[in-house]
């Protein structure tokens, strides 16, 4: 059995990964990955980068990654109002200023998806790690996704298992791609926000993802998909927004998770 911890959009938020760092490591996983968006929206940038590098953990670039490692102005996000594109540029301006030339080059670096692939059962099982979708980095892949173009999406990229994150929403969804009566099950698995959730719970979250040597594409339920969430410092967070020149808005954003 192989337990896989899955975490991603910690954006600069230093107490939620200190948190989630011991709740995981309780957890004894196997192997542990991050999907991205280490950084933005709060002051700890550096420092969350660093807690991730001295872990050795494999790391895909996260949108905000992708801006911030190009000295980019645009972090790829999609705001809604005029309220929040202003507050936004005043996010991407700050990280721009306090991040340091080697936690840069380190998110310029990061790769774009990790593939893992077993050979269960005689059948290939193949986890695809991304940040958005395997289209575009900052797609944004909800719940309530079309099941015809989520499965298209899937099966384009050879994914059984395909894992992300970016709307900081998590879910799980099984689909079945297999035709004329035979079953070929895939999972899709958004695994929400360490630093900065927005499903209404303020806890931190992340996924632990369990294969053993009887999962396989043709069992619906062979695959162990748990959702954890953590308790973290938010009002630290939030106070520490404040005191810089941040939008006092992502402060309240954490406090109510949303």
């Amino acid at each position: 059995m192989s337990k896989i911890a899955l975490f991603s959009d910690i954006h600069a938020n230093l107490p939620a990964l200190e948190a989630f760092f011991a709740d995981v490591e309780a957890r004894k996983p196997d192997f542990i990955y991050c999907l991205g968006d280490l950084v933005g929206y709060n002051i700890w940038a550096n420092e969350v980068i660093d807690e991730i590098r001295k872990r050795n953990i494999p790391t895909i670039a996260g949108n905000y990654d992708f801006g911030i490692g190009r000295e980019s102005n645009d972090c790829g996000c999609a705001y809604k109002t005029d309220e929040e594109k202003a507050n936004g540029s005043v996010s991407i301006s700050f990280t721009n200023q306090i991040i340091k030339p080697a936690q840069r080059q380190y998110l310029r670096t990061l790769p774009s998806h990790i593939r893992v692939e077993y050979q269960l059962n005689n059948d290939k099982l193949s986890l695809l790690l991304v940040h958005g979708s395997p289209r575009k980095i900052n797609e944004y892949l909800f719940e309530d996704r079309d099941e015809k173009s989520l499965l298209r999406i899937m099966i384009d990229a050879d994914a059984d298992i395909l894992c992300f994150g970016h709307t900081h929403k998590p879910y799980h969804r099984i689909l079945n791609s297999g035709e004329d009566g035979n079953n070929h099950y895939r999972h899709a698995i958004n695994i929400g926000s360490v630093g900065k959730p927005k499903d209404g719970d303020n806890r931190g979250g992340y996924v632990m993802l369990t294969i053993n040597d009887s999962s396989s594409v043709l069992e619906k339920d062979s695959i162990g998909v748990e959702f954890i969430r953590f308790k973290y410092d938010y009002e630290k967070a939030a106070i520490a927004i404040e005191d810089c020149i941040l939008p006092n808005a992502y402060a309240e954003n954490l406090r109510k998770g949303c």
